[in-house]
């Protein structure tokens, strides 16, 4: 997706970066160059025009995975950083430091929500959601209000353009929301030269109001570009471009983060979850879930043979990956970008040359439990249900911990090499695998995004390997998820579910395990809601491992701040005599044991970040988040 109509320049020229919240004074923005003035009957009069226009909102998505040379989004006790440097904000997040998402606290520049030189060009490292979704925000309400002008189009390309925009004033507001709670919902273009006196609304107010736009956003857009008069100009590459199904995905979403504990709390003191906001959040999801298992829609669960292709493509001509699952993507800024830092930022030192590591916590490994779909209660312990053996670990576990997880033994370097020592990941104990400053602190490396030769002597990752890493905002797998969690607490049970769609919560879980491989949920977990939830979040916090949802997910579960989650620990033990490569998965093992790396000290604070303290003091009615 790029921006290919001429207007984009003219109009960014006019509107500047005149945003909300005071990002650049209203003097710059009325200062403009008369040749840079365009009339709105001729940037807005045609379908063309209007969608150039339209399409610079999607270079306002921040590209999460790939916004700095090694990246940080995983926020939660699922992953551990090496020691050898320290400005990534999941140290920042560790330290109980939140002030750390703010451009002003990362003298690197290298977090993704806010950055000094954010732009809409196609520089990956000049992309900030503060700021690129303030200006998005303003830019969707300049083009909803001039949709008049736009009179040389048929129904169906209004339709397409004010869906788009709709879309996109929800979006932007329900990302800034899910992590500062409440703001002002801006459904209008601000005058530049009056006072803002617009207070903070309540957590459920800015959720109704973004669901109203994405509710009509998907009765204006299509399902498929494709088949609209329209789409069939730029046939086959229509598939970033906002469409019903991913309207009702974040419909859905911004619903059952509203029903969410968290969020509930803040909007009407209660610590349940809303069983009416979930209900709604279920029929969303319930109609993407037809249309998709009825063919109408063009998304499906790739074959677990072909899982990677949901965030990684190698040897395909820099594809952008996602395959039919992928939902809701932002652009890939650069081919081969990934390639110099999240390619590298997931092994040792020894076999990448960077110190900067991002490791699976111990503990979050505990989560992938049992093939046969049981969990693991104690890593330490024997369990004959299960069948887990604490002497064989790596024994008999859920097919995806295979898929995304990296333990002792597993063949690292599959071709020539100069350090055979190394060959095998030697995660044990005082294994070379193990330096806390370049390699693994927990005992685990992390496989799910890169290919097995993405290493300096594979070299996996050169040019002409086209590897292009690039993780969606939202998936398939993902609304089976929200849906299994809406359904059984709008209506109270594993067997809830919506009225326009006929699978269960239980049997959302089940489909999700089916295709990978894993036992479906077990019969002692299906009784009770409270039961059946603890293998709904372990469901997601398997599925959606290190995507980037747990952080929120802990939040507005209520759990963030709670032992165990607040908890950064490491697996020790020892090899056995009998240890061999020909199959790590039977090595058995001695003395394991889990050694707490570090507890994030937290407080009810740490619930929201904190807003920018120049925003939170311009007028009274904007307040800042309490504790900070």
């Amino acid at each position: 997706m790029t921006v290919v109509n001429k207007y984009i320049k003219l109009l960014v020229a006019t509107l500047g970066l005149t945003v909300f919240l005071g990002l650049t004074s209203c003097t710059k923005f009325l200062d403009r160059e008369p040749q840079s003035v365009v009339s709105a009957d001729n940037a807005f009069k045609t379908f063309i025009s209007f969608q150039g226009y339209t399409e610079e909102l999607y270079h306002c998505i921040p590209d999460f995975t790939n916004a700095y040379w090694t990246n940080s989004w995983n926020w939660g006790e699922d992953e551990i950083q090496s020691t050898s440097r320290d400005f990534h904000f999941i140290i920042k997040i560790d330290n109980g430091d939140f002030w750390g998402w703010q451009s002003q606290f990362d003298g690197w520049q290298a977090g993704w929500m806010d950055r000094n030189n954010t732009s809409t060009n196609d520089d990956r490292f000049a992309k900030s959601l503060w700021k690129l979704g303030w200006y998005g925000i303003r830019k969707a309400n300049m083009g909803l209000e001039n949709l008049n002008y736009l009179t040389d189009a048929t129904q169906e390309e209004k339709d397409l353009i004010k869906g788009q925009l709709l879309f996109f004033r929800g979006w932007f507001h329900f990302m800034f929301i899910q992590y500062f709670g409440g703001l002002p919902y801006i459904d209008k273009v601000l005058p530049g030269d009056q006072k803002l006196t617009l207070p903070r609304l309540k957590y459920s107010e800015c959720a109704d109001k973004a669901a109203a736009d994405f509710a009509e956003a998907a009765r204006l857009l299509p399902v498929n570009w494709d088949n609209t008069t329209a789409g069939k100009r730029t046939l086959g590459k229509n598939q970033l471009r906002i469409n019903k199904i991913m309207a009702l995905g974040y419909l859905g979403k911004n619903y059952l983060w509203a029903g969410s504990p968290l969020m509930n709390y803040v909007s009407t003191g209660s610590k349940a979850y809303n069983a009416t906001y979930c209900q709604k959040a279920a029929e969303a999801f319930g109609e993407l879930l037809q249309r998709c298992e009825s063919g109408d829609a063009p998304y499906s669960l790739v074959d677990f043979s072909k899982y990677y292709t949901n965030f990684y493509s190698a040897g395909q001509n820099w594809l952008m990956p996602g395959g039919t699952e992928a939902i809701f993507r932002g652009p890939y800024y650069g081919a081969h970008g990934s390639t110099y830092g999240t390619a590298k930022q997931y092994g040792s030192a020894l076999l990448t040359g960077e110190t900067i590591t991002f490791a699976p916590t111990a503990n979050y490994v505990d989560y992938y439990g049992m093939a046969n779909g049981l969990p693991i209660k104690d890593i330490t312990q024997a369990d004959p249900e299960s069948g887990y053996d604490p002497a064989y670990p790596w024994k008999g576990r859920d097919p995806r911990f295979y898929n995304d997880i990296v333990f002792d033994g597993v063949k690292c370097v599959q071709g020539a090499t100069t350090d055979e020592n190394n060959r095998y990941a030697n995660l044990f104990t005082g294994g070379s695998y193990r330096d806390v400053s370049s390699a693994s602190r927990s005992g685990y490396l992390l496989h799910k995004f890169v290919p097995m030769t993405a290493n300096r002597f594979d070299n996996g990752w050169s040019y002409d390997k086209a590897l292009n890493i690039h993780l969606p905002y939202m998936r398939l797998a993902d609304v089976y998820l929200m849906y299994a969690e809406a359904a059984a607490e709008g209506y109270g049970s594993a067997a809830g579910k919506s009225g326009n769609y006929n699978k269960t919560a239980l049997d959302a879980i089940n489909t999700i395990r089916d295709r990978a491989g894993a036992g479906h949920v077990a019969p002692r977990f299906t009784g009770a809601l409270d039961e059946f939830m603890s293998e709904v979040r372990r469901e997601r916090a398997v599925e959606l491992a290190f995507e980037g949802h747990r952080f929120n997910d802990l939040r507005r579960w209520m759990l963030l701040i709670q032992r165990p989650y607040t908890l950064k620990k490491s697996v020790e033990f020892d090899r056995s005599s009998t240890f061999s490569t020909a199959d790590p998965r039977n090595n058995k093992v001695l003395n394991l044991r889990e050694a707490v790396i570090l507890e994030r000290k937290y407080s009810e604070k740490h619930y929201w970040l904190p807003l920018k303290n120049a925003d939170a003091n311009m007028y009274l009615d904007f307040k800042q988040n309490p504790g900070w």
